[in-house]
């Protein structure tokens, strides 16, 4: 069994309150969950209005597999948000 993450952070400079960023948030969330079968949660700087940070794993029987997806979830989520991917860690 093989587990990877990876770890995105995007600014999103149109977000000024906290309301506006779940907005996007959500949006994000709900369309990789629909599309892809990982899990995907905000994991930290919850109070900064203009910056979000995404966790998202999968688990593969082969590694190759895996980052396939995790790639693709990647792609997906640059190419469908307005938000700027500023760093990505994968693991």
């Amino acid at each position: 069994m093989i587990t990877l993450t990876v770890k995105i952070t995007l600014y999103a400079p149109q977000c000024h309150s906290l309301k506006e960023k779940r907005m996007i948030l959500q949006r994000i969330i709900s369309r990789v969950k629909n599309k892809f079968n990982v899990s995907i949660a905000e994991v930290a700087l919850q109070d900064v209005h203009q910056t979000v940070v995404l966790g998202i794993a999968v688990v593969s029987s082969s590694h190759t597999h895996a980052q396939n997806v995790l790639d693709e979830v990647l792609r997906f989520i640059e190419n469908n948000t307005d938000a700027d991917v500023t760093n990505v860690e994968f693991e």
